[in-house]
């Protein structure tokens, strides 16, 4: 059994992988489908229908400690992170947004450093930079003038996604329980936090037709409840850097969108960004795996899930 594990790398890494490609699709779903600047009420149907379909899928709820940490969790991925990225987008143009979240692996290998024991090898460091230097190239054609509540905003979004995602690999999972219930209990407890939020600032919810409920149907199937289900799973059998490095495939696929079906063009330096980035992701798989273990949820890339 053993021996066959390196032959499911690759397989596990694309699958890993499709979570921040689905995510690429986010913005041209909000744009063409549904109801304008209801980013929180957006957010709130991303998060807490996936949420409880997952958990009837799971049938599992949190035990102790499980109950506090899930909801950290929740807050940092989901919670915190979709309204903080929808304040940023709708503050600054979509690539300056894009380009702080690159940097995304940048603050995982920082972290990773702290919290797992990881050290924060140059080959990480400098590949973090040429990813963030890749999608800024991508995305520089939407620059525009920077706005300091979205800046911030961007800011805090990667950090809350980057934190959650390294305490989500700190922290493991309770024996017997699967990726699917984690997934659940995070998307339901972001999902939770958000509701109050936007009832409070946007007031009730808008009329949806069948164009709109069409797309909410999708981003809390396939872009949320598949979509993080993928993401966490990879957390669990990757290292916290493969995965964070995986990210920048999300501003690529939202190029590539917007390009094909959106009517937006790509010249040669968009062109030559996303293969920086491309081969960034790449080279990202290869960065240096946890060389000190800090607790039972360091388990050995690719160990057999809990059933």
């Amino acid at each position: 059994m053993a021996a066959a594990r390196p032959a499911t790398r690759p397989a596990l890494i694309a699958l890993t992988a499709l979570a921040p490609v689905s995510w690429g699709t986010t913005y041209a779903v909000t744009t063409e489908f549904l109801p304008a600047d209801r980013p929180l009420f957006t957010g709130l149907m991303r998060a807490l229908p996936a949420g409880l379909l997952l958990l009837a899928l799971a049938r599992v709820l949190p035990r102790g400690a499980w109950w506090w940490k899930s909801a950290v969790l929740g807050v940092l991925n989901i919670g915190a992170f979709f309204p903080l990225l929808f304040l940023s987008a709708y503050r600054m143009p979509g690539g300056m947004a894009a380009v702080v979240g690159s940097a995304g692996p940048l603050f995982v290998v920082g972290l990773s450093a702290l919290l797992l024991g990881q050290r924060a090898g140059t080959r990480s460091v400098l590949t973090g930079v040429v990813a963030a230097f890749g999608v800024g190239l991508v995305v520089l054609k939407a620059a525009g003038g920077l706005d300091a509540l979205g800046v911030s905003a961007a800011v805090a979004a990667t950090a809350s996604m980057s934190t959650g995602t390294v305490l989500t690999k700190r922290w493991g999972r309770p024996a017997g329980v699967g990726p699917l219930a984690l997934t659940g209990w995070q998307l339901t407890a972001g999902g939770l936090l958000i509701a109050p939020i936007a009832l409070l600032a946007e007031g009730a919810p808008p009329a949806l037709d069948a164009r709109a409920a069409g797309g909410y149907l999708y981003l809390a199937l396939a872009n949320t409840a598949l979509a993080y289900w993928l993401w966490f799973r990879g957390i669990g059998r990757l290292s916290a850097t493969q995965v964070t490095f995986l990210g920048p495939l999300s501003p690529l696929t939202a190029a590539v969108i917007g390009w094909a079906a959106l009517g937006e063009t790509l010249g040669p330096v968009q062109l030559g960004g996303m293969a920086l980035a491309f081969g960034a992701t790449l080279a990202g798989q290869l960065a240096p795996r946890t060389l000190r273990p800090t607790g039972r949820a360091l388990e050995p890339p690719f160990a057999p899930a809990p059933k």
